[in-house]
C-alpha cells in the first residue's frame, strides 16, 4: 500500500468526478452492512467527500453508532473505486449553502432551509481503485493475456493508497 499523495488524489478525482452516484455503506447496530446511493458533489477530491442527507435517515443513525464507512464508485465501463473513512454529520448552514443544488429539492422540499437537511462528511483513510483501459481492443487483449499467463499479467491499473 502506498501513501496517498498528490498524484493519487488527482487519480481518484479523475476516476470519480463523472460518476454521479456513490454507494455509501454503513454498519448498523445489528451488525448488518447497509448500502445506500448518494449523490456525488461536484468538488475536487482532496481527501474529504461531502453529501447532503436527511437528519432522520438510517445512515445518520448508523454513523452515530460507528463512524467507519465505505464508498463505492463504478462508472459502468472501466473504473472502480473503493474509499474507506470516517463519517460525521453536521447542520453546518454555510456548508449546506455551498453544496446546495436545485436537484436536492426532490429530497428536501423546503429547500436549503428544510429542517431535516444535514451535511455528511467522509474523511477518507484509504482508497483502492481498478481501471481497465477504456479502449475495448486493448482491454480485451489484456484480459486474454492475463488468462494465458494465469493472472500474472494485470488487466489495467490497480493501486491501494492510504492517508496515514
Amino acid at each position: 500500500m502506498t501513501k496517498l499523495n498528490e498524484d493519487a488524489y488527482k487519480k481518484i478525482d479523475e476516476l470519480v468526478k463523472d460518476i454521479r452516484i456513490a454507494m455509501l455503506t454503513t454498519l448498523g447496530p445489528d451488525g448488518v452492512l447497509h448500502s445506500r446511493p448518494m449523490a456525488t458533489q461536484e468538488k475536487t477530491f482532496e481527501g474529504t467527500l461531502w453529501f447532503l442527507t436527511r437528519e432522520d435517515s438510517g445512515k445518520v443513525f448508523d454513523i452515530a453508532q460507528d463512524s467507519q464507512v465505505a464508498l463505492t464508485y463504478v462508472d459502468g465501463k472501466h473504473a472502480f473505486v473503493s474509499l474507506n473513512g470516517r463519517a460525521s454529520v453536521t447542520r453546518d448552514r454555510k456548508k449546506i449553502e455551498e453544496l446546495w443544488n436545485p436537484m436536492y429539492k426532490a429530497w428536501f422540499p423546503e429547500g436549503k432551509d428544510d429542517p431535516e437537511i444535514s451535511v455528511l462528511r467522509v474523511d477518507v483513510d484509504t482508497a483502492e481503485y481498478w481501471e481497465a483501459p477504456s479502449n475495448a481492443i486493448l482491454r480485451n487483449f489484456q484480459i486474454l493475456k492475463a488468462a494465458v499467463t494465469h493472472g500474472s499479467s494485470p488487466v489495467g491499473e490497480h493501486d491501494k493508497v492510504a492517508l496515514n
